[in-house]
């Protein structure tokens, strides 16, 4: 029995995916067609994800600035910062700072975790200020899994809503000097 190969260039969009099978949902295989998903999503804003290198910045009227940055490189994977930058009084502020892991051969991409501080709205008096969510308080609540689905269900949709709005990356797309 030979090997079959199964070329992903007939892939043009997930949504119009026939599959043979029924995942449950939120189960782990449904999580791996979200990362597939995902790798998709994330090719439409940057193209071939293999050629990625330093930090490109993606501006469109009427939204914030989108900066992807890749920290971290090797032939069957690559590891992207994806935020926006918020405009503040103080200078720009990245959020929500998602780190996402490429699985180049695999054609996957994980949301691996978003900023480790997340924040809350807090109304002391004087004003309101952000302040730290507690760490178990954030953790406990969920399984891993069903961290993971939330991660990369808000990357999923993020990455769809950044195209909508037209951001993109590319090799026209300019690099920053050092980067």
């Amino acid at each position: 029995m030979g090997l079959v190969r199964y070329s992903r260039c007939v892939l043009l969009t997930d949504t119009t995916t026939v599959v043979s099978w029924r995942a449950r949902p939120r189960s782990f295989v449904a999580l791996m067609g979200l990362y597939e998903s995902n790798f998709i999503r994330l090719g439409w804003l940057a193209g071939n994800l293999r050629e990625l290198s330093g930090q490109y910045v993606s501006s469109v009227r009427g939204d914030c600035d989108l900066v992807l940055t890749v920290t971290e490189r090797s032939p069957y994977t690559s590891t992207v910062n994806l935020t926006y930058l918020l405009p503040e009084t103080n200078g720009p502020r990245p959020y929500p700072d998602m780190r996402v892991r490429v699985y180049h051969d695999a054609h996957l991409v994980e949301a691996q975790q978003w900023d480790s501080v997340h924040t809350q709205r807090t109304a002391p008096p004087g004003g309101a200020h952000l302040r730290p969510l507690p760490r178990a308080q954030r953790g406990s609540a969920e399984r891993e899994l069903d961290q993971r689905w939330a991660r990369n269900m808000m990357l999923n949709k993020w990455l769809e809503y950044c195209v909508e709005r037209g951001h993109r990356f590319s090799s026209r797309t300019e690099q920053r000097a050092g980067a």
